[in-house]
């Protein structure tokens, strides 16, 4: 985002009229493919472990922090606000046609989401830089919790994952000369946004705090529900700290060094222990508890279409 004004609302204006009338065309681009590097973890329960550390990452940026900071009910409704975004970032992987409905659903959200940030610079959530961003961050994470909660990938694998994250980009509306093509051109990419752009927004530091208000879930057995908010005063500090120590470990090293988020040996020692035990227990799981729902129900329907 180094760009004078004039020019950034020049480049917003085409941005988003561009993006409206792909919006209008006929052909959506496909979801990645079933039986790729996707459809095998994004679905997986394992995800939920390592989505608040792509969350961290994305609110580093300041526009991303200074819209999130203004406009997410995050804090009002953090369990609401998740289940939506869980849901929708399951769609541009097991969603069929629904995959480009949805994409173009959350660009008409995002569409009214401008002020300032911290700095005194404008912004607007379609602006390609940081817009490309909130979905890169996916990647890199993806690629370094695998390390523990799964098995590593290979090279090829590495380069097929990259490929499907650029084809979920399409989805969600960027322009393929927005992102990177290759994981090789990728990395210098990464590397330039952490050294030039990323900083511990006041998001950044209320997501990997432990002492923010959180209300109880109100999802769940509905026969549960006063009990949990009988106990959660109880059961909030060490689910904090639980969520903290994940959310920085599973951030690639890099990207935690930049924010300035402390990371010792002990708990290095102490994430590969809570892997071991995920990555074993995890596969023996059946898969209707190894998946989340909407990405079971398109793997049943996958396999009965090919009977």
């Amino acid at each position: 985002m180094k760009r004078d004004d004039d020019r950034g609302g020049r480049d917003d204006r085409e941005h988003r009229d561009d993006i409206a009338r792909r919006d209008h065309r006929n052909a959506d681009p496909a979801p990645p493919p079933p039986g790729g590097i996707l459809w095998s973890i994004a679905g997986d329960v394992r995800t939920l472990l390592m989505l608040p550390s792509a969350l961290v990452m994305q609110v580093a940026h300041p526009a991303i922090g200074a819209g999130v900071d203004e406009y997410s009910v995050f804090r009002t409704d953090p369990w609401g606000r998740g289940e939506r975004s869980l849901r929708s970032a399951l769609l541009w992987v097991y969603g069929g046609d629904e995959a480009a409905a949805e994409g173009r659903r959350l660009r008409t959200l995002h569409r009214s989401i401008q002020g300032t940030d911290t700095h005194g610079r404008r912004y607007h959530a379609l602006m390609p830089a940081p817009y490309a961003w909130v979905h890169a961050t996916g990647f890199p994470v993806y690629r370094h919790a695998q390390r523990y909660l799964g098995r590593p990938f290979t090279e090829a694998q590495e380069r097929q994952l990259y490929a499907e994250w650029l084809q979920v980009g399409r989805i969600l509306g960027i322009h393929d000369r927005d992102m990177p093509q290759t994981p090789e051109e990728f990395w210098p990419y990464y590397r330039k946004v952490l050294a030039d752009e990323l900083e511990l927004t006041a998001v950044v530091r209320e997501l990997t705090g432990t002492d923010a208000p959180v209300p109880p879930p109100d999802r769940g057995p509905p026969a549960v529900r006063p009990l949990i908010r009988a106990l959660w005063p109880l059961l909030l500090p060490p689910l904090a700290r639980f969520r903290r120590f994940l959310t920085i470990g599973l951030m690639p090293p890099d990207a935690r060094q930049a924010l300035g988020l402390p990371w010792t040996p002990r708990q290095e020692r102490a994430l590969r222990r809570f892997g071991l035990a995920v990555r074993t227990l995890v596969p023996l799981l059946p898969e209707r508890l190894r998946y989340l729902p909407l990405a079971r129900r398109a793997r049943a329907r996958h396999r009965a279409a090919r009977q």
